[in-house]
């Protein structure tokens, strides 16, 4: 069993930064591809930056050019550092693992507050 732990959420002003962190417990993590999705109360969860086994990136066009999505194989751990915060960033922040199709991990997820 596959497990995520996200870390690094919290209280911040806007404009302010914030570094994510997912640790993942698989020696599979280096092939697997990874993203952060995040949900705010009374939305649906939405995918906010994705990460493949390759480095390939992509970003969410409200995030794009202040989010940055990384990993560190070394450390079975992928990263969001998430710089000029804004109050529409708050959520919860959920990472997401998958190897493919078939088999996808979610994390417990972990509160980002953004106040204005």
């Amino acid at each position: 069993q596959v497990q995520l732990v996200e870390s690094g959420g919290g209280l911040v002003q806007a404009g302010g930064s914030l570094r994510l962190s997912c640790a993942a417990s698989a020696s599979t993590f280096s092939i697997m591809s990874m993203g952060w999705y995040r949900q705010a109360p009374g939305k649906q969860r939405e995918v906010v930056a994705t990460i493949t086994s390759l480095g390939s990136t992509d970003y969410a066009d409200s995030v794009k050019g202040r989010f940055t999505i990384s990993r560190d194989n070394a450390k079975n751990t992928v990263y969001l550092q998430m710089n000029s915060l804004k109050p529409e960033d708050t959520a919860v922040y959920y990472c997401k693992g998958s190897r493919n199709i078939w088999a996808t991990y979610w994390g417990q997820g972990t509160q980002v507050t953004v106040s204005s």
